[in-house]
């Protein structure tokens, strides 16, 4: 029989596995669209209603792209939807969400310092910040403002930066900048499911009852996918995010976070000029590459130590596994061959934070990082590192085997 730990880190996997392929499939046709858009051309003998035409190569083929600025005359037959990229992209996510950050709430999700939270209580806040800040960016571009656009993005940026703060109020870092993703692709594929698509059924409703369409339907929809275009690039960021400690286990990770969303508003202007005019303005890579220079000096400011954390009460789940059987002879181990790296302050040269921030110096904190130390050290030989032999860092099976019969006591006897 497979272990429970083992089969939800396969699952995780798979679904993290389909998570990157549809949001490549829904990133690449968002990017093809745009560019497409920007490179049109007026031609003379365009059909009526044609606002612009594009000849392209590719595969050995020519193609010949005519865009209507509000719909051509007759409808045709086959006509391609493009929904499917966006939705299975956040449904993905979403079950990814819960996956990890729901069902692995007490390790990933909360951290007691800053709010002492039950599960379910945290779940709720995540689930619910999510509707919540829909709602609030809806109401915006259905206001006044949604004719000044420039403005709209300044105030779509400050409720960026009050999420990303907010979050950070409240859950570990970590969580704070995948919850800010998801709450910016919550928006994205909200802007497909609730305006873009339903503006293109009216659209095609009209067409079909031979009425012309509201041009107003058209330019809404532009608005909201020219949202998505320069929010797409901060939302990969944030995504990668847990794979860096640099990024949010500093003092100011919610200001890196803030800073990746100007980031991403420098580079797809730079791409959006270049299809547009064929020339990109140059000043935007200056503005990226300061703007990068200042989130890698935010990163090495320290955090400052509360204490607190070695103080508070151990919760449930370290409580269980810091009481099972060989759990000192498991803290040796791992404080002997692990905490050279997973330290406050890596021992290891050029290594700057621990490994995905992962601190195992205190026994709470080897107690609250059992699974991870299970399935990387336990059940396969990721950690230590092969490299690490060279130092006298290493585990031999028997050691390999308490770790194993630690962890499965521990859930043996919850």
């Amino acid at each position: 029989m497979f272990e429970l730990a083992i089969v939800w880190d396969w699952i995780g996997f798979a679904v993290r596995w389909l998570h990157v392929i549809t949001a490549m499939a829904w990133i690449g046709a968002s990017f093809y669209f745009i560019a497409l858009d920007l490179m049109l051309k007026p031609a003379p003998d365009m059909p009526k209603g044609a606002y612009g035409e594009e000849w392209e190569v590719h595969g050995g083929g020519f193609y010949h792209t005519t865009k209507y600025l509000v719909a051509p005359a007759r409808l045709p037959e086959h006509l391609t939807w493009h929904k499917w990229q966006s939705y299975s992209t956040w449904l993905s996510g979403a079950a990814l969400l819960m996956i990890i950050y729901w069902t692995g709430a007490e390790l990933y999700l909360i951290d007691p310092t800053k709010a002492d939270l039950s599960m379910w209580q945290a779940i709720l806040i995540s689930a619910g910040s999510l509707t919540i800040g829909w709602i609030i960016y809806d109401l915006l571009c259905k206001s006044k403002l949604g004719e000044q656009p420039t403005a709209l993005m300044v105030l779509l940026f400050v409720l960026l930066v009050i999420m990303g703060w907010g979050y950070n109020e409240i859950f570990t870092g970590r969580a704070m900048m995948l919850h800010l993703g998801a709450f910016t692709a919550t928006i994205m594929t909200a802007n497909v499911f609730f305006i873009i698509m339903p503006n293109q059924r009216i659209v095609v409703k009209d067409l079909q009852e031979d009425r012309s369409p509201d041009p107003k339907y058209g330019k809404i929809a532009k608005l909201r996918s020219t949202h998505n275009n320069y929010l797409t690039l901060p939302v990969i960021f944030l995504m990668l995010s847990n794979h860096y400690p640099l990024s949010f286990a500093t003092e100011y990770n919610w200001i890196i976070a803030s800073l990746v969303f100007l980031m991403g508003v420098t580079i797809r202007h730079y791409f959006n000029t270049m299809h547009a005019t064929g020339k990109g303005p140059h000043w935007t890579w200056l503005a990226t590459t300061i703007i990068f220079v200042l989130i890698m000096w935010l990163s090495t400011v320290p955090r400052v130590l509360s204490g607190e954390e070695e103080t508070a009460a151990l919760s449930t789940h370290d409580q269980r596994f810091a009481s099972a059987a060989g759990f000192g002879d498991v803290v040796e181990l791992v404080q002997g061959r692990c905490s050279m790296c997973h330290a406050q302050v890596p021992g290891w040269e050029g290594m700057i934070n621990a490994p995905k921030g992962v601190l195992l110096e205190t026994e709470r904190q080897i107690a609250n990082h059992a699974r991870e130390i299970y399935l990387q050290a336990g059940r396969s030989h990721a950690m230590p590192p092969p490299n690490a032999r060279k130092f006298g860092v290493a585990l031999a099976n028997d050691e390999r085997k308490l770790l194993v019969n630690w962890y499965q006591s521990a859930v043996q006897g919850s």
